[in-house]
């Protein structure tokens, strides 16, 4: 069965850290752009970050210079690094596989979604 498992949620202390996986199964990684996304209570599912097959980057405004999203093909798996976390980056973490990012990446028709991570980010 083709699909994402998302792991690495918990409980933070704001300004703390937590890293994020998003591991495939049953599917070769390596041509996926995946995304991450993610929705706190009573929000919509907003795009987090998105990195495309070739390794190249995207990342929402609310999570630049503290989020950091990788990927390591032969492991099969997508990380995304998590500094500086702030209560209002509390929500389910999910990823998602598309042919690519590109501009609109937030948009994209994604597939193979996960069932998500919870992160908590509380004092």
């Amino acid at each position: 069965q083709e699909q994402l498992v998302e792991s690495g949620g918990g409980l933070v202390q704001p300004g703390g850290s937590l890293r994020l996986a998003c591991a495939a199964h049953g599917f070769i990684l390596d041509y996926w752009a995946i995304g991450w996304f993610r929705q706190a209570p009573g929000k919509e599912r907003e795009g987090v970050s998105c990195i495309s097959s070739r390794g190249a980057t995207h990342y929402s405004e609310s999570v630049k210079g503290r989020f950091t999203v990788s990927r390591n093909n032969a492991e099969k798996t997508v990380y995304l690094q998590m500094n500086n976390l702030k209560p209002e980056d509390t929500g389910v973490y999910y990823c998602a596989a598309d042919n690519f990012c590109g501009g609109n990446w937030k948009h994209n028709t994604y597939e193979h979604w996960g069932r998500g991570t919870q992160v908590t980010v509380s004092s």
